[in-house]
């Protein structure tokens, strides 16, 4: 016979498991939303050459940082999700400016 510790252990683990899984399904949606946005900064880095923009834009970083932050529900949570978001921008920027650099004839900064 079982002891009540090891069912709420098999219990613990069920439930460390279902929110595994949940976290794999959410992570997958992630993924495909990030590719897609940086499909969407490949686009923009595109128009900000033929306009003659600097992919550097720190005004329109403050307000994506600011249109995600809303969101969040707690100062911890706001703390993670910016640290979060300058990594995407700064990827974002570094890819932009690494398809910059790809294309002919485009080579300023």
């Amino acid at each position: 016979m079982m002891s009540d510790s090891t069912i709420n252990n098999t219990a613990h683990w069920q439930e460390l498991d279902e929110w595994r899984k949940k976290i794999d399904v959410i992570d997958q949606q992630l993924s495909a939303l990030l590719c897609e946005r940086l499909h969407c900064a490949q686009n923009i880095s595109s128009l900000k050459s033929r306009i003659g923009e600097q992919v550097l834009q720190p005004e329109r970083e403050k307000e994506v940082l600011n249109n995600v932050l809303i969101h969040a529900d707690t100062p911890l949570t706001a703390y993670t999700l910016e640290k979060i978001y300058r990594c995407i921008l700064e990827e974002s920027r570094l890819l932009q400016q690494q398809w910059k650099n790809s294309q002919p004839g485009i080579h300023t900064s």
